[in-house]
């Protein structure tokens, strides 16, 4: 059977969560045909990638991510380190001959995403993007009913993907408040929300008007409470987007919805039905047919609740097809998707030659916000 050792570069948050998912393919995909196993983890420090390695159960530690890379018993790279510091260990593993496994977005800006892509020759062949939205079973049953036109064309949609991390002044800033390492809300929340909405639809980005919010523009520092600095990123923005199909909609991402948990909510409206999810609900999508009849008294009309749950297709099998689904999941089969393109050289999607795309797409909203004016969204955006 075919071992994949796994060199894992960052174990914050997301470094534990693909860590869970590596450990938890052979529960949930029956006889996947491949064996993983973690074989280093690599953090800026020597002492917190040793803590890693022993509490996430690694076999070596490192800290120069370099040099876990050019291992040659390494065979895939798992980038799950702050946004700026993608780029560099993209390409040292594209030079090693090593696939990737990346956390979005693929890099800190604009400016690094095209340096990636004038180096790298063939980027959608050197891994997959973590974009886990699309990959619960209610999230891939709306695509498929739209492939299969279902709702008719699309007419307008929206989409918001809302938390509410940032609305309180005390909050100390993070890596995700800077500039400097690739953040802010449009970039951390805006990566997802774009990419789902235009998977789903089949359509890239027009034009796009965008207006962005900054609530409070000094936090505490995350090092000492007391010293205030200033955020450079924003909290909200919100899209007026026209897609290439014609559809017109609204794109909302925030950490300033007070109240909002991790709600990443949509609604697509065809010409002949319409399709709406919360991802506070992960277990239904719900479809209202133009066809069902009206009468008498509301006949059969009405949004229905498609009952998706944990239907994956075989090899997935567990826990069970009617079992409640969690947020991890998606993440889960993700990652499947990502290791069994590379076991069976399948494509990878979506691909880090979508990550470029989608960052082009960031950099356009990101130029209507600064300027207040409308932009086509251009394959080549001016910088920001």
């Amino acid at each position: 059977m075919k071992t994949y050792n796994i060199g894992l570069i960052g174990a914050g948050f997301m470094g534990h969560v693909h860590t869970y998912c590596w450990t938890a393919i052979p529960f949930f995909y029956k006889n996947p045909g491949f064996k993983i196993v973690l074989k280093a983890v690599a953090t800026s420090k020597l002492a917190t990638a040793q803590a890693a390695r022993d509490e996430l159960g690694y076999e070596r530690a490192h800290s120069d991510a370099a040099a876990l890379i050019a291992d040659p018993e390494i065979d895939i790279i798992d980038i799950a380190t702050p946004n700026s510091l993608h780029l560099d260990a993209l390409l040292l593993a594209q030079q090693a001959g090593k696939r990737v496994y990346c956390d979005k977005p693929l890099t800190g800006n604009l400016e690094q995403a095209l340096e990636l892509e004038r180096q790298i020759a063939a980027p959608g062949a050197l891994g997959q993007m973590t974009l886990q939205y699309r990959f619960f079973p209610a999230t891939m049953r709306a695509r498929a009913m739209i492939d299969a036109g279902k709702i008719g064309d699309i007419i307008n949609f929206r989409i918001e993907y809302l938390h509410s991390g940032n609305v309180a002044p005390g909050k100390r800033m993070n890596w995700k408040d800077s500039r400097v390492f690739g953040a802010g809300v449009l970039y951390d929340l805006g990566s997802h929300a774009i990419d789902l909405l235009t998977w789903l639809c089949g359509a890239e980005l027009g034009e796009v008007v965008a207006r962005q919010k900054t609530l409070h523009k000094l936090r505490p520092s995350l090092q000492d409470a007391g010293v205030l600095v200033e955020q450079d990123t924003d909290d909200m923005s919100v899209i007026l987007a026209t897609l290439t199909n014609g559809a017109l909609g609204s794109i909302e991402v925030s950490k300033i919805a007070t109240g909002a948990q991790d709600e990443l909510r949509f609604e697509i409206h065809g010409t002949k039905g319409a399709l709406r999810f919360n991802l506070m609900q992960p277990n239904y999508l719900e479809y209202f047919d133009m066809a069902d009849p009206e009468l008498p008294l509301g006949g059969e009309s009405g949004f229905k609740r498609i009952h998706c749950l944990q239907r994956y297709e075989s090899p997935a099998g567990f826990p069970g097809p009617k079992f409640s689904i969690g947020w991890l999941r998606g993440h889960l089969h993700c990652l499947y998707s990502f290791i069994d393109a590379v076991h069976n050289d399948k494509p990878f999607e979506p691909s880090i030659a979508r990550g470029i795309e989608l960052e082009k797409w960031i950099a356009c909203v990101a130029q209507s916000a600064e300027s207040g004016q409308p932009v086509v969204v251009t394959s080549q955006p001016s910088g920001i």
